[in-house]
């Protein structure tokens, strides 16, 4: 095994934004980051050598292959800069050595607030009166929508973002149907209740998924689900991709059973989101298909992009680093 840096971290899928963000605190805690812009990967991996830590988003690949590459050249830490770990195959870390910790939670309301800002644009066609009115169209044939009041919203997760979208459906005047093998009292109302799965999707005008994406929620919207669902029902993600099965999502579109989708991530998102590929041929059919539809509206995982959740992001991201290299446990960030 390869010696590593204790003060050395491999940052993979950098942005600009994340340079911006990063750096001043990593100057100011004495920690060297080298900005990496692929994602981590089995051709990747080696850009780790000589870190001690290895920082990671949402797409990169962390699969046992990856583990065991990092575990060689003596990288000691995995530091995901999400809440979400999925992508991060844990037991091979756990049989490498290789401690893991992420971000459990960051401005919970920017990923609800952008939930809602989907169902508005989609409801009330947003996007569409924009164009219109840049191009003198002011006709509102075709941009009607409905009363948000005394819908029924189903919602999948109630984490700290799915509690946080739970507060906002109930400020717009909404009835709330939650489902999770977890309930939270605290949330419990009279306008708010837990039910079953089956009875989520029968009953709901609006279903927003704010749960993590594990075996068993792995397609939790498929071909069976979008049967028991309302025709014209609006489905919302703004949690993990993989939650949804995308061709059946299309089939619910052509048949007019789904009536509005907003998503804010994607299946194959590691292979289009986080890059301009707007001078490329966009070689994924399904994506492909589904931006045709002219009531689905997708965003490229922006959810998360507020100021006061990236900084929160940056900060937890290297206090975890910090307490790591200083032996000192750090709770729930650590896996």
């Amino acid at each position: 095994m390869r010696s590593a840096d204790a003060s050395r971290i491999a940052f993979f899928s950098s942005k600009r934004y994340d340079q911006e963000m990063f750096e001043p605190l990593a100057q100011a805690s004495k920690l060297h980051i080298d900005f990496k812009e692929p994602r981590l990967d089995q051709t990747t991996a080696p850009l780790a050598a000589g870190a001690k830590h290895v920082c990671v988003f949402v797409n990169d690949e962390v699969n046992t292959s990856v583990v065991e590459q990092l575990a060689s050249l003596g990288v000691e830490h995995i530091a995901l800069r999400c809440a979400g770990y999925n992508n991060v195959d844990i037991e091979s870390c756990r049989a490498a050595g290789i401690r893991v910790s992420h971000v459990p939670t960051y401005s919970p309301e920017a990923v609800a607030e952008h939930a809602m800002a989907l169902i508005l644009t989609l409801n009330r066609k947003m996007h569409k009166a924009y164009n219109r009115v840049k191009e003198g169209n002011f006709a509102l044939q075709g941009l009607l929508g409905f009363t948000m009041h005394g819908k029924t919203i189903g919602i999948i997760g109630t984490g700290n973002i799915g509690k946080a979208f739970v507060r906002i459906a109930l400020g717009f005047g909404c009835k709330v149907l939650c489902f999770d093998p977890y309930p939270d009292p605290s949330i419990i109302s009279p306008n708010c209740q837990y039910v079953e799965l089956s009875e989520l999707f029968a009953k709901s005008d609006i279903i927003s998924l704010h749960c993590p994406l594990m075996p068993q929620t792995q397609h939790i919207i498929n071909t069976d689900s979008i049967a028991q669902m309302k025709p014209g029902v609006m489905v919302i993600n703004t949690s993990r991709g993989g939650l949804i099965d995308t061709a059946a999502l299309i089939k619910g579109l052509k048949s007019k059973h789904i009536g509005f989708v907003g998503l804010d991530v994607y299946e194959m998102e590691s292979e289009l989101f986080f890059r301009d590929r707007s001078c490329e041929v966009i070689q994924d059919d399904l994506f492909q298909r589904l931006s045709t539809f002219h009531n689905v509206l997708i965003t490229g995982h922006q959810g998360f992009f507020t100021i006061e959740a990236v900084t929160e992001i940056a900060n937890t991201t290297l206090a975890n680093i910090l307490n790591l290299n200083q032996g000192q446990p750090v709770a729930a960030r650590f896996l």
